[in-house]
Order: structure tokens, then C-alpha cells, then sequence
């Protein structure tokens, strides 16, 4: 994707919230929808360097949408693997009311907003078989932050192809205060599912998906 693709593939991103249902969602018309994300369109094209095109390892940017307007238990189920149809779940071990537990650290400089952009977008399969505390140690040391799951979300719902066997991703950037769990996003019976491993337990199929920067 070069430069004078940017704003279309911003365009994309904002009709495919759209066709998935996130302006009701968020309490809003879609033309309300369309004005309160519009002033993030500027981030994205200000940028002077060109943007390589997404691929399933890496995605320029991304538009994320937080659970203050969408709740995760809201917009995971309206995400899909590339080519189904089973909507996304939420691992039982999840107890109720917990999920909401699990918020953005502070560590990952994400904006306090409704609605924002994340850029240098990747799925972290270099991490996979690697213990999560190390895999976070590393990302911090190459001045990158582990995803929300707002990010993970977003990620998911604008490039379903990033989920894939063997490379699924952990989303460190949402933690719960004095848990060892962290968040993540795998498959299971043909769906995602989001549930969580213990941060110092490695998988052969889960990485560590991170972000440059956020505006």
C-alpha cells in the first residue's frame, strides 16, 4: 500500500465497522459514526513515509474502536477466521465481570479515547514457543508495546487471515492488576476464541502481537 492508498484503505476499515454493526453498537447513526472517526483519517495521511502493504505478519494501521463505545463481549463475537463463519468466543475461564478486569497499561501510551489509530501493527509468531514474560521484556527493550484486546479485536476484525493455525497472538497490553494471566486470541473448533495463558507458561502456536506507536 503506497502513500496515496492510505486514506482508501482508511476508508475500508471505516465501512467494514460499519457493515459489522459497530455504529449501533456505539450508540450512534452511521453518519455519527463516520464524524466521530473521520478526524483520525489525519493521523494516518500526515505520515510521510510510505506504508508497505498489510500483510498476515504485519499491518501499517489499524482503527480501534475501545470498549468504552463497544464492549469486548460485544465485538469479538462479530469477528471470523478468513473464509468462516463461526463467530468469535469467549473462553468459559473468563468468570463474569472479570473480563472488564483486564485494561490497557499504562506502558502502551494508548490514547484515552473512544476511537484511535495504532500503527506498525504485528502478529509476533517469532515469539511463539517463547515464554510471555521474555517475549514482553523483549518487545520493551525494541521500544514496542503488546496489543489491548481492543487492538487484538480490531486487528482480527480488519484482517481475519493474521489468525491462523500455529499463529496465534497474545495480547499483553491488557493485564489484570496482580494476575499472571495474559489475554489471547487462538482457534478453536473452526472460531476465535479469546482466553489466556499464564505469562510464564510458552506455546508452540502462540506469539506476541505489538504495536509501534498509537495516536
Amino acid at each position: 500500500m503506497q502513500v496515496a492508498d492510505v486514506s482508501n484503505e482508511f476508508d475500508r476499515q471505516v465501512q467494514t465497522l460499519l457493515s459489522q454493526g459497530y455504529a449501533p453498537l456505539a450508540g450512534r447513526t452511521e453518519a455519527e459514526f463516520r464524524e466521530l472517526v473521520e478526524p483520525l483519517r489525519a493521523q494516518v495521511t500526515k505520515r510521510a513515509e510510505p506504508m508497505a502493504a498489510p500483510t498476515a505478519e504485519r499491518v501499517p494501521f489499524l482503527l480501534v474502536v475501545t470498549r468504552e463505545l463497544v464492549a469486548v463481549e460485544e465485538s469479538l463475537p462479530l469477528t471470523t477466521l478468513a473464509g468462516k463463519t463461526k463467530p468469535g468466543v469467549i473462553e468459559w475461564t473468563f468468570k463474569p465481570g472479570e473480563l472488564e478486569q483486564f485494561v490497557t497499561v499504562k506502558e502502551s501510551g494508548a490514547p484515552d479515547s473512544p476511537v484511535y489509530v495504532v500503527f506498525d501493527v504485528e502478529r509476533g509468531e517469532e515469539f511463539c514457543s517463547a515464554v510471555p514474560l521474555d517475549a514482553m521484556a523483549a518487545l520493551k527493550s525494541r521500544a514496542r508495546t503488546g496489543l489491548t484486546l481492543e487492538e487484538g479485536i480490531a486487528l482480527l476484525t480488519q484482517f481475519p487471515e493474521t489468525l491462523a493455525k500455529n499463529k496465534c497472538y497474545s495480547l499483553s497490553g491488557s493485564r489484570r492488576e496482580k494476575d499472571k494471566r495474559v489475554p489471547a486470541l487462538w482457534i478453536s473448533k473452526g472460531a476465535p476464541k479469546l482466553g489466556w495463558c499464564w505469562q510464564g507458561n510458552p506455546h508452540t502456536w502462540l506469539g506476541m502481537a505489538s504495536a509501534g506507536e498509537r495516536a
